[in-house]
């Protein structure tokens, strides 16, 4: 059968006549002909058997909406993952500022957007510097993995040297974006990762060895405080010390949600301070950044090596008045491309205006309270899950909001219970089985400040369920 074949409505160049002149311009006699440089024997040897073409706005519309009704998302289901994205509150206020079209439109370089613009993300970086503890803090990059990898890039600069140690477990997808940023397409220029793991007895950093791998070849010692199994580093000043005895920078990862009940990194000898932004206001969702920050002492060695915007203030010729301006602009790649610093793109800066607002909003009390609240639904949580046979919590202290919860004596793996608790309406946690085979069937499970009593109640419900079958 030969199908009608016509342009698409929105692609003016799938035109017969225009795809006719481009061919002429590029002095191809065919599509196939731009193609050729494709081996053969790697093309399509049969036509693809695609439906006809949707020529309707209308029924497009509906033919996606079909599609995206087959996922089941945390509003219908009821959700313990974590891992990177969790399921935390974001107040309405921090939607309504974000949709503003003073932000949603401002353009960049322009007078009458740069002035306010500046500011909001002064107050961003101001805010955020508080929570942390520090006095210097970046404009975010896309992610949690990639503001890492920046700092272990900014270390080794710092340092001159070429290796970093990651102690403790840090999240799959993390770490490959990490390992992306160490890589290098110069020879020679790569950064190598050392890992150093965990104390058996205790789930935490073993330090014994991380003394033996932090040397003078070491930019610096990279930790995740509470780590990727959601527990609280209990010796991260001993760490610290660890790495600044070997001469490296300390570069801790956080969860900004833990300092209104634990220190902060600056507390314990952090150097470089990185995290994702994406609990501060930020929904859960896939594709482009949820944000991540980089923050420092306010010392010029470090500032000089930020590979993202800097935003001063500075009191302006009239009495009373300030202005706010980036600075050490030159040494981004916005000021000199490829000879920057380092590459970073600006598709999360929007995240500033959401977690200027969340913090602003819940402000130092509402940090303390926020955090108790999460801390003591995951310890409830985790003490009902440990009630059920068969069931074992990994560490049933010490940890925020994330945990590890043993499945293997009930006979049933990970996988097994995840699809079962599907159909109850609830996504289990993250199957670490494959990840860390050594753990046996366990899975991560994340409790917030969402999660009451009715929910823990309903899961538990579910997992007796599951388990007796």
């Amino acid at each position: 059968m030969i199908r009608e074949t016509t342009a698409h409505p929105w692609m003016a160049n799938s035109v017969e006549a225009t795809k006719a002149q481009m061919l002429a311009a590029t002095g191809a006699s065919s599509i196939a002909e731009l193609f050729r440089q494709i081996p053969e024997e790697h093309r399509i040897k049969t036509p693809i058997d695609l439906p006809p073409a949707i020529r309707s706005e209308a029924a497009l519309k509906r033919h996606l909406r079909e599609i995206a009704a087959r996922n089941g998302d945390c509003e219908k289901n009821l959700s313990f993952l974590g891992g990177g994205i969790w399921q935390h509150h974001v107040p309405a206020v921090c939607d309504e500022l974000v949709r503003r079209q003073e932000w949603l439109t401002s353009v960049f370089g322009s007078p009458e957007s740069d002035h306010g613009r500046n500011q909001a993300w002064f107050e961003f970086c101001s805010l955020l510097g508080e929570l942390v503890e520090m006095d210097l803090v970046g404009m975010p990059v896309y992610s949690w993995g990639c503001a890492a990898g920046h700092a272990i890039r900014m270390a080794a600069r710092l340092t001159g040297r070429s290796r970093v140690v990651i102690a403790g477990p840090v999240s799959p997808e993390r770490l490959s974006v990490i390992e992306t940023y160490c890589a290098s397409a110069t020879e020679g220029g790569a950064i190598e990762i050392v890992a150093c793991g965990t104390d058996d007895a205790t789930g935490l950093v073993d330090t014994g060895a991380l003394r033996s791998l932090a040397d003078a070849t070491t930019a610096a010692v990279y930790f995740e405080n509470p780590s990727y199994h959601g527990l609280f580093e209990a010796n991260a000043g001993g760490i610290a010390a660890i790495a600044r005895a070997a001469g490296a920078e300390t570069i801790v990862g956080v969860d900004p949600l833990t300092l209104g009940i634990v220190a902060p990194p600056s507390a314990y000898g952090a150097d470089i301070v990185v995290g994702s932004l994406q609990p501060l206001g930020v929904h859960m969702h896939g594709g482009g950044g949820v944000g991540g920050f980089i923050a420092s002492r306010h010392e010029e060695r470090y500032a000089r090596e930020y590979p993202t915007f800097l935003v001063s203030i500075a009191p302006t010729s009239v009495e009373g008045e300030h202005g706010f301006g980036l600075s050490l602009f030159h040494q981004t790649s916005y000021g000199m491309r490829d000879e920057g610093k380092d590459w970073t793109g600006n598709s999360t800066y929007l995240w500033t205006i959401a977690g200027a607002a969340y913090m602003a909003l819940l402000g130092p009390q509402g940090f303390v309270e926020l955090g108790r609240a999460i801390l003591g639904n995951a310890h409830r949580a985790a003490r009902r899950i440990g009630s059920l046979g068969g069931v074992t919590i990994v560490r049933p202290a010490g940890f925020f909001k994330e945990f590890l919860v043993d499945f293997s004596a009930t006979g049933k793996s990970v996988a097994e219970i995840n699809k079962a608790l599907l159909r109850h309406g609830i996504f289990g946690g993250i199957d670490l089985s494959a990840q860390e085979p050594s753990l046996g069937q366990t899975a991560l499970y994340c409790v917030t400040e969402i999660h009451g009593d009715a929910d823990i109640d309903r899961l538990v419900s579910a997992l007796e369920t599951v388990l007796a079958a």
